[in-house]
């Protein structure tokens, strides 16, 4: 991205009370001042105090009131001069003053303009940044919190305080060639290797919570199917907390798959009701029916219903076990169980629980086996630090080289330790963006809103 010119952008959602249009770069400060005007004057004597004036009209007529405010870099998000027009959230306001900030000067920003130019800035490492993004498309609290500590810099320290043991050892390493016949106080060989056994466990540590990762930032995508009337859209009302899904006694009432996200436990997911899985009465239903299946398929966890109430529940099994190839990320669901308390239902192979969905009956047990199956233990604590797919590729790199350089420590060839180590020690760098392929930051920054 051009660091250059001067930019500018929505950077709140159009249609509420106030729209507020960023400018930063070089000669924010001049465009603004083109752009808006008031009886106090927008320059270095009102640093980061909001002004009230009106916006300047391409013909120099008044435009809509607004506030104004300078921030002057480098105490700005961008680590430039930055300019914050604040106007009235209409469409038709919000559109005139970008237009009129596009005509003094500046030109629109690209996605993630504005935080990629804090990250050149050095107002936030790559991992920091990434957070901004993590926050702002987060769809629980546990994902918000996440991000929030990764903004405030705890995997950057983490992989900072990784990258100097390295440093350090490289170092000695790099001395022992160049000072290799004296009689210096070195470090004992085994002391290194120690070290390095250490900062491989930390990474290995490190990766473990690459899944936690995934699962906060991109959800779980759950397939509520089964025979038609076993309470499928009655779950996904029940779960969401409201009525999305029709439902009536009339089986085949869901004819197409709804998706809706929701909040288990803590986790985002992506409820997917699908439509009773059964012999089609008509074309429309069998298009429903092909849905289903598709989805079944796709599903990361599929919450199977069963009608317990049945008169012959092995059939109920059998249709499941049909659908079902793998059984690893199925939950059978025992629907109606209030209507047959004390009979015993066959095993199943698969986790299953009891629930009468009409009653809301069982449903923490359920959710106790959702929670197991996506975290494969019980979470109890909010994780404090999670890696993304980029960290993990990258930690992946630092501990291959970690074992070689090990090796060449315990048998005195510095010269290949050093190659060893500093491929791990480029690796973490990469993490956090001290070293960068300009490739990987656009993929990276394309991802973020226009505005941010």
């Amino acid at each position: 991205m051009n660091t250059e010119d001067t930019i500018c952008a929505i950077c709140t959602g159009v249609g509420g009370a106030i729209s507020i249009i960023r400018i930063a770069g070089a000669d924010a400060l001049t465009v603004g001042r083109k752009v808006w005007r008031g009886q106090s004057e927008l320059n270095e004597k009102n640093v980061r105090k909001m002004l009230l004036g009106r916006i300047v009209l391409q013909d120099g007529s008044a435009g809509d009131s607004a506030l104004a405010v300078y921030m002057p870099g480098p105490n700005s998000y961008t680590g430039g001069d930055v300019v914050e027009l604040h106007c009235h959230g209409g469409v038709l306001a919000t559109r005139q003053t970008l237009d009129r900030t596009l005509q003094a000067g500046a030109r629109a920003a690209e996605p993630g303009e504005f935080t990629f130019r804090a990250f050149v800035n050095g107002k936030m490492d790559l991992t920091q940044a990434e957070a901004v993004c993590d926050l702002i498309t987060a769809h629980s609290d546990m994902a918000l919190h996440l991000a929030e500590r990764q903004i405030q810099g705890k995997l950057s320290a983490n992989i900072g305080e990784l990258r100097e043991e390295l440093v350090d050892i490289l170092a000695e390493s790099e001395s022992r060639m160049d000072f290799a016949g004296e009689d210096l106080d070195w470090t004992d060989d085994c002391v290194f290797i120690d070290k390095i056994e250490g900062i491989g466990a930390k990474i290995a540590k490190l990766l473990e919570s690459g899944r936690e990762g995934i699962v906060l930032r991109n959800g779980i995508r759950v397939v509520l199917a089964g025979k038609p009337n076993t309470g499928k859209s009655s779950l996904l009302n029940l779960l969401l907390g409201f009525d999305r899904a029709i439902v009536t006694q009339v089986p085949g009432t869901t004819r197409d798959t709804l998706e809706e996200t929701a909040n288990l436990r803590g986790i985002p997911v992506t409820l997917i009701d699908t439509a009773g899985i059964r012999e089609a009465t008509d074309l429309i239903e069998g298009i429903g029916i092909d849905r289903s299946r598709q989805s079944i398929k796709q599903a990361q966890i599929v919450f199977w219903l069963l009608d317990a109430s049945s008169n012959d529940p092995d059939a109920e099994i059998a249709e499941m076990n049909a659908h079902t190839v793998e059984k690893e990320n199925l939950i059978a669901i025992w629907n109606k169980s209030d209507l047959v308390k004390d009979t015993i239902l066959p095993d199943l192979p698969c986790p299953s629980a009891k629930v009468s969905v009409l009653k809301s009956l069982g449903i923490d047990d359920l959710l106790d086996l959702f929670e197991k199956a996506v975290w494969e233990f019980p979470h109890t604590e909010e994780p404090e630090i999670a890696i993304n797919a980029r960290h993990a590729r990258l930690l992946e790199e630092a501990i291959e080289a970690l074992p070689g350089a090990a090796m060449n420590l315990g048998g005195n060839d510095w010269e290949l330790a050093a190659v060893h180590l500093r491929s791990a020690i480029s690796a973490l760098a990469s993490i956090t963006g001290e070293e960068s392929d300009p490739d990987i930051l656009d993929n990276i920054f394309s991802r973020f809103c226009i505005g941010k």
